[in-house]
């Protein structure tokens, strides 16, 4: 790993870490703390959420355009003021708005990482680093959830002021990390950029290559399925219907994050070494066991005991599979990306997720509250869904996009002529 990829690596753990200190608490903060009320933290919420769908559409093509350094420099500077304003506000208005800043900075820091990691790797290289971002990523929310929850006091709104002003810095030491670092030149991307803003490309390019669509649409259904369940309806369903208490649910996320983190670097190897729609295929039928678990605990007839043990079973299994997407789908996107197109395309993908964790909050909430055996059932089908979607995608890739780790051509591997093709050829 060289320099530049050890400090793009480092600031986002680190980032990673300072979002780790309040996301647990976001919504205690507003309605407790502060006093704002339920209704209102909904609305900071949903603000947060509201704020990362509207800028990710024109985040790709700034990323493209002027590079992803300056792009995520200025969304942590958004971020880190959005923090502060965050741990400050004690009224709806200012909280909102605190909100919406909070979440556009570190809507866009996602896609502008992404390509920076990119443009520092190789197909050889890159399925490992984006496993790294992941496995720092999930260490860094962990640690951070973890000492936070150690700093807080419902008592002492100050308490909660700290722990935005240390997200506030984290983001801080990332825009100053990423100043330090010097991105090598990309051929490949740098001298395809645009030149005409009336050049043909961007949605309308994306949109016509078939792979890429059916990318987005397998991605809205992983996110949709798993991520999107994690806080809302899975964790209603095991209230209603396992009997699983507010404890045991910390347990289960804890499980999630210490599978990702032990299992991350295990099943690298079995991912390098095979096809990615095969692996995306079998996440979808290991997420459809996990889902079987799920319904186990809630509609079985088994003792409480066994009930807790297949609920946070469950989520075990489901950071399993997450720990075989990180190094797979990300790197796919970038691969699929033919030259100037590398932020549009990771762009594009990040909105594909935020829609789907918006929708699947508000889906599978009420359902797994009310709707026990009909849940189950929806989720193990959309996690077999995953399998059919994952097997078609790979008719549509070449052996490199599928399988990097088989191509001779480092030029064909990084998707120049072949990606470009591809996108050409996507309407035929």
């Amino acid at each position: 790993m060289g320099a530049a990829m050890r400090r793009i690596q480092a600031g986002s753990a680190l980032s990673a870490f300072g979002i780790g200190f309040t996301v647990p608490f976001l919504y205690v903060y507003v309605a407790q703390v502060r006093e704002l009320g339920a209704s209102t933290a909904g609305i900071v919420l949903a603000a947060f959420a509201m704020a990362a769908l509207i800028v990710l559409p024109v985040t790709g093509r700034v990323i493209d355009r002027r590079g992803p350094l300056p792009v995520l420099v200025g969304a942590a500077g958004v971020a880190s003021v959005g923090a502060v304003a965050l741990g400050l506000a004690n009224s709806e208005p200012t909280a909102i708005l605190a909100a919406a800043l909070l979440g556009a900075g570190t809507a866009v820091m996602q896609p502008a990482l992404a390509t920076m990691i990119v443009w520092s790797s190789t197909p050889a290289t890159r399925t490992r680093s984006f496993a790294m971002q992941f496995f720092l990523q999930n260490l860094g929310l962990g640690i951070g959830g973890l000492i936070g929850g150690q700093i807080v006091d419902e008592s002492r709104p100050g308490s909660f002021t700290l722990l935005f002003a240390i997200e506030s810095v984290m983001f801080l030491v990332l825009a100053a990390i990423a100043l330090t670092v010097r991105l090598p030149h990309a051929p490949s991307i740098q001298d395809a950029l645009p030149k005409d803003a009336s050049a043909p490309g961007g949605m309308r390019a994306l949109l016509r290559h078939k792979a890429m669509v059916r990318l987005c649409v397998l991605g809205f259904v992983i996110f949709f399925a798993c991520y999107g369940q994690f806080e809302s309806g899975l964790s209603a369903y095991g209230v209603e219907t396992a009997g699983i208490s507010a404890s045991t649910l910390g347990i289960a996320l804890a499980a999630n994050t210490a599978m990702i983190v032990v299992a991350q670097f295990a099943v690298l190897k079995f991912v390098e070494r095979r096809k990615r729609s095969r692996v995306i295929a079998a996440v979808g039928l290991i997420w459809a066991f996990a889902w079987l678990l799920a319904g186990y605990a809630g509609v079985g007839h088994g003792s409480q005991a066994m009930a807790t043990a297949a609920f946070i079973s469950t989520y075990a299994l489901f950071g399993l599979g997450e720990a075989m997407l990180s190094p797979t789908v990300a790197p796919l996107v970038a691969d699929l990306a033919p030259g100037g197109m590398v932020g549009q395309y990771n762009s594009a993908f990040a909105l594909v997720k935020q829609l789907a964790l918006a929708v699947g909050p508000a889906v599978g909430g009420p359902m797994g509250a009310a709707l026990h055996v009909p849940y189950i059932v929806t989720f193990v089908l959309f996690s077999l869904g995953i399998t059919v979607l994952a097997v078609r995608l790979g008719r549509r890739l070449t052996p490199a996009q599928n399988q990097p780790s088989l191509a001779k051509s480092p030029v064909v591997a990084q998707g120049g002529p072949a990606a470009t093709e591809s996108v050409a050829t996507a309407g035929a």
